[in-house]
């Protein structure tokens, strides 16, 4: 870490690591923390609170579900997580995925200037692959917090104005990924459809090529805010849908609810 530049630290858990993650961010410097899906549990009190304090530098939270629970106590879905918390999440599907969405969450972080989850699998979290790095862009070393209690201090009277500004953002995330590059169709030329993301999306594509399947395939990497309009001119397409995905039937009660 010291060789490329990067600040780097263990915390003593996973809510210690998020606030200094988020310190930074609020400092105007780019910042990254990372965990496993219950790793958020213990963090969310403050995982809450700074979605809605927002950041002045990016800031990445990567978190890594466990379906099957392979080195985890339960087999919870960290994209309720993005929900409940109004946080903009993202879903790689191999390691130049996690590699490029991470670069592209500082970037949405700061244009939006909200905290971005970034969530992975165990297929994802374990495969290896060879990765492009790209030109490395060195960012700031060293900043300086300058105090803001009405957005760092997040009492009621100054919750409730974050609470609204927060709902703005999600109405303009919710356009940006209808539009997003991220979100595409893979055409196989069929009158079935299939909405799926992250790892989910690499077995849908082992079968509908081994098979080969003639189906729309609708890959959500910026899935949340969830993109309504191009999922509902992706259903107009097709004459049926499957949705795929690990753990729980999140983006399905999204798609049942248009």
């Amino acid at each position: 870490a010291k060789d490329a530049g990067v600040y780097f630290e263990f915390s003593s858990n996973e809510k210690v690591a998020l606030e200094v993650s988020a310190a930074a961010a609020a400092s105007g410097l780019r910042s990254f923390v990372f965990m496993k899906c219950v790793g958020l549990n213990v963090a969310a009190d403050s995982f809450m609170s700074t979605i809605y304090e927002g950041v002045r530098g990016g800031m990445v939270i990567l978190v890594a579900d466990d379906p099957s629970m392979y080195s985890s106590q339960n087999e919870q879905d960290d994209r309720l997580y993005a929900r409940i918390s109004g946080s903009p999440l993202l879903e790689p599907c191999d390691p130049q995925e996690v590699k490029d969405l991470v670069k592209f969450s500082f970037e949405l972080s700061e244009k939006f200037e909200l905290p971005v989850l970034v969530r992975t699998t165990t297929r994802v979290s374990h495969m290896r692959g060879v990765v492009e790095l790209g030109k490395i862009k060195k960012g700031k070393a060293k900043s300086t917090f300058e105090r803001n209690p009405s957005q760092f201090v997040v009492l009621p009277t100054n919750a409730r104005r974050m609470r609204h500004e927060l709902i703005q953002k999600l109405r303009e995330l919710e356009e940006f990924a209808n539009n997003c590059e991220l979100n595409r169709i893979i055409d196989k030329e069929g009158d079935s459809g299939i909405i799926t993301s992250g790892s989910s999306f690499n077995y849908v594509m082992d079968i509908v090529e081994e098979y080969r399947i003639p189906a729309r395939v609708l890959k959500l990497t910026l899935s949340y805010p969830f993109p309504e309009k191009l999922v509902k001119s992706f259903l107009d397409s097709v004459k049926q849908v499957t949705i795929v995905e690990e753990v729980e039937p999140v983006m399905e009660k999204e798609v049942l609810s248009l």
